[in-house]
C-alpha cells in the first residue's frame, strides 16, 4: 500500500476516534482501496463500520438505495449518484460519517464527456453531504485508483475539521 494512503488512513483513524466518530465506505471504481486502507490500521474496528464496494448498478440500486432513475438519468459516474450512495451507505450502517466513489479508472469505459479518471466522491458527516469531481490523468489504472483514494480520505478529513468544529 502506497505510504501516503497509509499516513492518511492512520490520521483519519486517530481524529475520529478523537471526536469518537465512525465511518462506512461505498466504493465502486476504487473497490474497496479506501475501505482497506482504513481497515489496515490496528484498531480501526473502533470507528469503521462496513464497506459495500458497488461495482454494478443493480448492486447501487439493491443494496445502497440509489433509485434506478438517478443512475439512468445521470449516469452511474455522476454526483447524484454518489450522493446517493454515500447517503445509502451511511444509513446502511449506521455510521456518523461516511465516502463514495464512482469513477472511470481505466483504461477503458471513458465516454463523451467523462474520460478516464474522471472520478466522482461524496463525503457524509452527520448527515452534511458535499460532492466533489477528480479530473485525474490518465496515468493508469492502479495509480488512479491509489489517487482517488487518498483524495477521498483527504477530503473526509478536511470535511471533518470543517462540520465538527462548527457544532
Amino acid at each position: 500500500m502506497d505510504a501516503e494512503l497509509k499516513a492518511l488512513a492512520r490520521e483519519v483513524n486517530a481524529r475520529l476516534r478523537e471526536l469518537g466518530l465512525t465511518l462506512s465506505t461505498a466504493e465502486s471504481c476504487t473497490g474497496g482501496t479506501v475501505a482497506a486502507a482504513v481497515t489496515s490500521v490496528p484498531g480501526s474496528s473502533a470507528v469503521f463500520k462496513g464497506a459495500v464496494v458497488a461495482y454494478s448498478n443493480d448492486v447501487k440500486h439493491a443494496a445502497l438505495g440509489v433509485p434506478l432513475e438517478v443512475i439512468e438519468k445521470n449516469g452511474a459516474v455522476s454526483s447524484a449518484v454518489v450522493e446517493a450512495m454515500v447517503t445509502g451507505a451511511r444509513l446502511l450502517t449506521g455510521s456518523d460519517c461516511a465516502v463514495a466513489t464512482s469513477g472511470i479508472a481505466g483504461p477503458g469505459g471513458a465516454t463523451a464527456g467523462k474520460p478516464v479518471g474522471t472520478v466522482w466522491v461524496a463525503v457524509d458527516v452527520c448527515g452534511s453531504v458535499s460532492t466533489h469531481l477528480l479530473q485525474l490523468k490518465d496515468e493508469g489504472r492502479e495509480i488512479n485508483i491509489c489517487t482517488s483514494a487518498k483524495k477521498v480520505l483527504s477530503l473526509l478529513l478536511n470535511r471533518v475539521n470543517k462540520v465538527c468544529i462548527r457544532q
